[in-house]
C-alpha cells in the first residue's frame, strides 16, 4: 500500500485540504463537512493510496470534526494523526461498548466514578450477580486511569516523531480540548465535565481565572443534585496542610485540596508518579482529579489517577521508562507508548518503534528476583516470539542498548 508524505491531507466533498487547516477552521468548512456527510457518508485520509475512510462527526453545537474509521486505525501511515496501534497493543480492547461507544455524533463514555448524585435516598433495587462481579463492572465502565489513557491515546500524545518538534503543554491542551468537544461522559458534554488546565501566559491570566471560576460555580448543590467534575493538569508540587495535602498544578495558582488518607492511597496506587526517582529524571506528573466544591469554595479532591511522563509528555510506567523514552527521542526514533488503561494484567510492550517495518518492540527490565515479575517477563517474551517481532531489551543493571535506526 503506497503512502504520501508531508502535512496530513484530507479529501472532503471532492476537495483536498490540509488537516491542520480543517481543524483550525472547522466552522468555516461546515458546508463541506455537511456535503461530504450527506453525499458520501465519510471523508478520506490521503496518507495511503488507496485513501482510507474517516468518520465525520457533528456535535450538538454544530461543530464538525473527523475521527478514524473504526477498526482501520492501524492501516494509516505510522505518522498520520489517525494512526492507531493494533487493538492487541492497547488496554482499550478490554472494554465493552457500554464503556466506550463511538457513534456518528461522537464518543460516549461511561465513567465508573459518578459525577452527579441525588440528595434524596435512592429507591432500593435488586442487584444481579453480573453487576456485582468486579471484572464485569470494569469492562462496562472506565476508571480514572483508563480515561486518562484514553485521552492520551485518542490525541496521540503517547506517540513521538522526531520531525514533530518539541511538544509543550500548549499543544497538549489544544489536542485534549478538541477531543472534549466530541465526547460525552456519563451523559454530560465532556467539555463541561472536564477542565483541562490551560497554559499560563500573562496575557491570558485573567481569562483563565474567569474560566476556572465559572467551572467551579457549576459544582456543588443544584436543586436536589450534587455535582462533581474532573480536572486534568500537571502536578507541580504536593505540600502539607493541616488536614492533608494541597496539589499545586503547573500554570494554575488555585490549589486542589485532599485528605491525607486519599493522598496516601494515591502514592501507593501510583507510586512511580510520586517517586523521588521520577523527580530526578525531570519527569512530569499528569493527574486526573475528581473534585467537588467545599462550603468555602475550595476545590476538594475526592479521587484521582496519576500518570508519569517524560518531558515531552510520553507516558511511562517507571522512571526507567522515562530514561528510555528520552533516549529514544534523542536518537530521533519514532515510537509509541502502548497504554493499558485499567487492565493491570495486559501484556503490552513498553514501547513500539514505528520507523521500521514491521514495527519493533522495546522492553525495559527493571526488577530482578521477583517471581511475579519474572513470570510476566516470560509471558511477554513468549508473546513477542509468537508475533515474530524484533525486540530491543534493556536490563537496567546494564548500559543502554544500541538505539540508533539501522543505517542512519
Amino acid at each position: 500500500m503506497a503512502h504520501t508524505t508531508g502535512p496530513a491531507r484530507i479529501q472532503l466533498a471532492g476537495r483536498t485540504i490540509e488537516l491542520a487547516w480543517l481543524r483550525e477552521h472547522s466552522t468555516q468548512a461546515a458546508t463541506l463537512f455537511a456535503r461530504a456527510r450527506a453525499e458520501v457518508g465519510h471523508a478520506r485520509c490521503l496518507c495511503r493510496r488507496p485513501a482510507l475512510r474517516l468518520v465525520i462527526r457533528c456535535t450538538r453545537s454544530g461543530r464538525y470534526h473527523l475521527a478514524g474509521w473504526p477498526g482501520e486505525g492501524e492501516h494509516h501511515h505510522p505518522h498520520c494523526p489517525f494512526n492507531k496501534l493494533s487493538p492487541q497493543l492497547s488496554g482499550r480492547d478490554r472494554y465493552s461498548t457500554q464503556a466506550i461507544r463511538e457513534t456518528d455524533d461522537g464518543v460516549l463514555i461511561h465513567l465508573a466514578t459518578p459525577l452527579t448524585s441525588t440528595l434524596t435516598p435512592p429507591e432500593p433495587r435488586n442487584t444481579t450477580r453480573n453487576e456485582t462481579a468486579g471484572e464485569a463492572v470494569s469492562r462496562r465502565s472506565v476508571g480514572l486511569l483508563g480515561l486518562l489513557h484514553w485521552l492520551w491515546e485518542q490525541t496521540r500524545l503517547n506517540s513521538f516523531h522526531p520531525q514533530a518538534g518539541h511538544l509543550t503543554w500548549r499543544t497538549c491542551h489544544a489536542r485534549l480540548h478538541q477531543q472534549l468537544h466530541a465526547t460525552t461522559i456519563n451523559g454530560q458534554p465532556m467539555d463541561e465535565a472536564l477542565y483541562v488546565q490551560p497554559p499560563f501566559t500573562p496575557a491570558t491570566a485573567a481569562v483563565n481565572a474567569a474560566a476556572l471560576d465559572a467551572f467551579r460555580a457549576q459544582l456543588g448543590r443544584h436543586g436536589t443534585t450534587e455535582r462533581r467534575a474532573l480536572v486534568l493538569g500537571q502536578i507541580r508540587a504536593v505540600t502539607p496542610t493541616p488536614y492533608g495535602v494541597a496539589y499545586r498544578l503547573a500554570h494554575q495558582r488555585t490549589p486542589l485540596y485532599a485528605r491525607a488518607a486519599l493522598h496516601t492511597k494515591a502514592t501507593r496506587s501510583y507510586r512511580h508518579a510520586f517517586s523521588k526517582a521520577a523527580a530526578e529524571h525531570a519527569a512530569i506528573r499528569i493527574a486526573l482529579f475528581v473534585v467537588e466544591r467545599s462550603a468555602k469554595g475550595h476545590l476538594i479532591v475526592v479521587d484521582l489517577a496519576a500518570m508519569l511522563t517524560n518531558r515531552t509528555f510520553i507516558p511511562a510506567d517507571s522512571s526507567y521508562e522515562v530514561v528510555m523514552a528520552d533516549a529514544l527521542a534523542s536518537h530521533r526514533r519514532a515510537f509509541v507508548k502502548p497504554l493499558r488503561y485499567d487492565a493491570a494484567d495486559a501484556v503490552l510492550p513498553d514501547f513500539v518503534l514505528t520507523d521500521v517495518t514491521p514495527a519493533a518492540y522495546v522492553e525495559v527490565y527493571g526488577i530482578h528476583g521477583q517471581h511475579a515479575y519474572e513470570r510476566r517477563k516470560a509471558h511477554k517474551q513468549d508473546f513477542y516470539q509468537r508475533r515474530g517481532r524484533q525486540v530491543i531489551a534493556w536490563d537496567v543493571s546494564q548500559p543502554l542498548p544500541q538505539l540508533a535506526l539501522p543505517g542512519r
